[in-house]
């Protein structure tokens, strides 16, 4: 399965092998092919001016660039898992699917940003807990605060997941009119949750940790 451009293309490839153009006559590719070109051109403005807003927002929601770049480690690996299943539906690149990856990179801001809360929640908590003793915090601590943040609440993270791909499975299995691009919106989506998943409650509270180590060793 070929789309629009890979099509033009090699039609393009075609006609320049076969056909001798006399002086002063040239060819031009229009109709949907011209306008798929105008779109990746503001794709390629789109994209990286999300990507950018994103880290914004992170950053006035945090206030510090360390949690702010942690999350953002989310998405690069939802990019993957989005990749993965376009590969296995045989989805080629279009304006589509990279729609589809562009809310995928806001969703998963958003789940690294729950975990994110949830670990800063139970490390503030323990912290209180020492002050009160008039202790410092330690690095059992620290484990202990990671443990109870990404550990005894994937529920609630998981749910948020569960219910963002209910909303979309039925559209990988919608059929009529405007599913063939609905479709291609939603696959990277579904794909790249499953990947966010992974990395939100796995590599994530690593970082974290080895973050805040650092910080607790230069304070002691």
């Amino acid at each position: 399965m070929s789309d629009l451009g890979d099509y033009v293309q090699r039609a393009q490839r075609a006609v320049a092998g076969s056909v001798q153009l006399p002086a002063g006559v040239h060819l031009e590719w229009s109709g949907q092919y011209e306008n798929m070109q105008r779109a990746q051109a503001r794709m390629q403005v789109v994209v990286p001016v999300t990507l950018a807003l994103i880290f914004l927002l992170l950053y006035l929601n945090f206030r510090r660039v360390t949690e702010s770049l942690i999350v953002m480690l989310s998405v690069p690996f939802a990019l993957i898992g989005g990749i993965w299943l376009l590969w296995l539906l045989d989805y080629q690149l279009s304006v589509a699917v990279a729609v589809g990856f562009i809310a995928l990179a806001g969703v998963a801001a958003e789940t690294g940003v729950v975990m994110l809360l949830y670990l800063d929640q139970a490390l503030q908590e323990i912290q209180a807990r020492r002050q009160n003793d008039g202790l410092r915090p330690s690095h059992d601590d620290l484990q202990q605060a990671i443990i109870t943040g990404a550990v005894e609440r994937v529920r609630p993270k998981m749910m948020t997941v569960v219910a963002i791909m209910a909303g979309l499975l039925p559209i990988m299995w919608s059929h009529g009119t405007g599913a063939e691009v609905m479709r291609r919106i939603a696959a990277p989506m579904v794909g790249g949750m499953v990947s966010s998943t992974l990395l939100t409650l796995v590599v994530i509270p690593v970082i974290y940790a080895w973050v805040k180590e650092r910080q607790l060793s230069r304070r002691q």
